[in-house]
């Protein structure tokens, strides 16, 4: 088992900035791999749960898992430290390149660029979901809830924050009345 190291509050305003500097259109895929593989704040089951967690909460996942990770080890100033962190950099970048698609984007090789970022972004997301699952419990109920999320919302296209709050809550009554459902 790899033991957890506690980030400082630069650490995580730092781990953050880059995360937000080099993730464009696919932030949680880099935020995974820093947290959990590169600076080991987080096991990946923690992972799992932060995202949970800010796929439930309004806003940007990324932005809730930013926030969740700073005040799990320093509060709210921990949790101003990540998200800030996170959204330095790509603020700065973002105001430069609306200013730089005002001038050109009637251009067809800016077009093309746009139009090949997106299944970039998909396959990147698509890679972060795989290694996600291979973590899961080797249990029924882990597997049904997976199944069960991405066909009310990829298949039958139902609102995400009225089945994330049923499956949710599903899944935390199983843990509670059955502790070994889900583990």
């Amino acid at each position: 088992m790899t033991t957890l190291v506690v980030p400082d509050r630069r650490a995580l305003f730092a781990g953050f900035f880059m995360v937000g500097l080099s993730g464009f259109g696919g932030v949680l895929p880099h935020a995974q791999h820093m947290l959990v593989e590169r600076r080991r704040w987080l096991s990946q089951q923690q992972f799992a749960e932060m995202l949970g967690l800010g796929q439930v909460l309004p806003g940007p996942n990324i932005v809730n898992v930013a926030v969740a990770v700073g005040a799990r080890f320093h509060g709210a100033s921990g949790a101003l430290a990540a998200c800030g962190g996170l959204l330095l950099a790509p603020l700065g970048v973002v105001l430069l390149l609306a200013s730089v698609y005002a001038s050109y984007q009637q251009l067809p090789l800016v077009q093309g660029l746009l139009r090949g970022l997106g299944p970039t972004a998909i396959g990147l997301i698509f890679g972060m979901a795989l290694k996600l699952a291979a973590r899961l419990p080797r249990r029924v109920l882990p597997w049904l809830l997976l199944l069960a999320t991405f066909v009310a919302v990829a298949i039958w296209q139902l609102p995400l924050l009225p089945v994330l709050l049923l499956l949710a809550t599903l899944g935390i009554a199983a843990s509670w009345f059955w502790p070994g459902s889900t583990r």
